[in-house]
C-alpha cells in the first residue's frame, strides 16, 4: 500500500497544541525537523514565544514502512508511544534527562495517530557541538559517559524492550549474543541480496559470525541501554547537559551492543564514553553484526521514499567497506 505523505500544518496540529499547552497560547507555526524516520518530529511555535515538540507516530510519518512489530523481538522495530512512555518512565526513575513529557494522547481526538507533546530542548545535538566546538562537548561527554554508566548498573531479570521486561513479559531468544547471531544472519541474506560485494562472501561472512558467535561465554546479566545511541540521539540543554531522545528502543541488553554503536558514530570522542571491562568476544560478534545490520536497513529504507537517499547510502557504502574489511582484517 502506498502511503502519502506530507507534512502536518499547523491547522492541524493546533488542537494537539492546544490540549497540551493550555488554550491561552496559540499556535502561530510548525516546522518538521529532520532526521526523524520513524516518527514525525515537529517544532511548535507559540505566540508568546516559546516552543515545544509533537511526536507523532503515523504510517504517514514512519518511511520504513514496517509491518506491526512484535515487541517481544528485542530488535523489532522500535516506534510508538507504549514504548516510549515505556522508556520515558524508566528514564525518569533514573534521573537520565530526557525532553519532559507535557502530554501523551492514544485518544485519536486531535489527530488520527498516537500523539505526544515534549519540552524544547534547544540547545541542538551534540553531533553538532562536536563539530563545532570539541572542548564545549567534553562537559556533555563527561556526563553521557555517567549516564551510560547509571544505564548499565540497573540490571533487569532477562534481555527485551523495557515495556516488555517492565510488564513481567520475556523477549525471543535465549540469550543476547543469540538474538544478535540470529539478526545478522538475517541482515546477511538480506544484503547479499540487495549488494553483490556482500554476495561474494556470504559464505565467508556466514561462517565468520557462527564462529565468533561459538567464542561467546555464557553470561546472566543485562543491563539497559539505548541501543542506538549516536551523537544526534543527545540534546544539549541550556545548561550545558545532555538529553537522550529517540528513546523508544530502550532494552536491557549487553553494554557491548551498545559500545560498539558507540565506537562507530562518536569515532574520536568515544574515548570519554569507553568503559572497563567489555567482553572482546561479543565485542567482535556484535560488532560485524551492526555493520551487517546497517547495510541491509539503510538499503532496504532506500526501497521507499526517504528524504535523504543519499545520507543513507552513505551509511551503507560506509559498511560494506566496513564489513570487508572485518572479514579480511579481523579487529583482535
Amino acid at each position: 500500500m502506498t502511503v502519502t505523505r506530507r507534512p502536518l500544518t499547523r491547522n492541524e496540529l493546533a488542537p494537539l497544541a492546544r490540549a497540551a499547552l493550555g488554550p491561552a497560547r496559540t499556535l502561530t507555526a510548525v516546522a518538521r525537523l529532520r532526521g526523524g524516520s520513524k516518527k514525525g518530529v515537529y517544532r511548535l511555535f507559540l505566540d508568546d514565544g516559546s516552543t515545544a515538540v509533537a511526536y507523532v507516530w503515523d504510517p504517514a510519518e514512519d518511511y520504513w514502512d514496517a509491518a506491526p512489530a512484535d515487541p517481544r523481538d528485542s530488535f523489532s522495530h522500535a516506534s510508538g508511544l507504549d514504548l516510549f512512555s515505556a522508556a520515558y518512565d524508566r528514564l525518569t526513575a533514573l534521573g537520565i534527562r530526557t525532553p519532559r513529557l507535557l502530554f501523551a494522547d492514544r485518544s485519536h481526538t486531535r489527530l488520527p495517530s498516537d500523539v505526544a507533546v515534549v519540552e524544547d530542548v534547544r540547545g541542538g545535538s551534540l553531533e553538532d557541538l562536536l563539530h563545532r566546538d570539541p572542548e564545549a562537548a567534553e562537559g556533555p561527554l563527561r556526563e553521557l559517559a555517567e549516564v551510560l554508566r547509571t544505564l548499565y548498573a540497573h540490571p533487569a531479570p532477562r534481555h527485551g524492550k523495557v515495556a516488555v521486561v517492565d510488564n513481567g513479559g520475556s523477549a525471543h531468544g535465549g540469550s543476547c549474543e543469540q538474538v544478535v547471531l540470529e539478526r545478522a544472519l538475517a541482515d546477511l541474506a538480506e544484503a547479499a541480496a540487495r549488494d553483490p560485494r556482500i554476495a561474494a562472501v556470504r559464505e565467508a561472512l556466514h561462517d565468520r559470525l557462527r564462529a565468533l558467535a561459538e567464542t561467546v561465554r555464557p553470561r546472566g546479566r543485562v543491563g539497559l541501554v539505548h541501543g542506538e545511541l549516536g551523537p544526534d540521539h543527545v540534546l544539549v540543554d541550556e545548561h550545558g547537559h545532555p538529553a537522550l531522545i529517540d528513546i523508544e528502543g530502550l532494552l536491557s541488553f549487553d553494554a557491548e551492543w551498545e559500545h560498539v554503536f558507540l565506537r562507530q558514530r562518536f569515532l574520536h570522542a568515544y574515548e570519554a564514553l569507553r568503559a572497563d571491562g567489555l567482553d572482546e568476544d561479543r565485542l567482535r560478534l556484535y560488532r560485524l553484526a551492526m555493520h551487517l545490520s546497517l547495510v541491509a536497513g539503510p538499503l532496504r529504507l532506500l526501497d521507499g521514499d526517504f528524504p535523504d537517499p543519499e545520507f543513507m547510502r552513505a551509511i551503507a557504502e560506509h559498511s560494506v567497506g566496513q564489513t570487508l574489511t572485518l572479514l579480511e582484517h579481523p579487529v583482535p
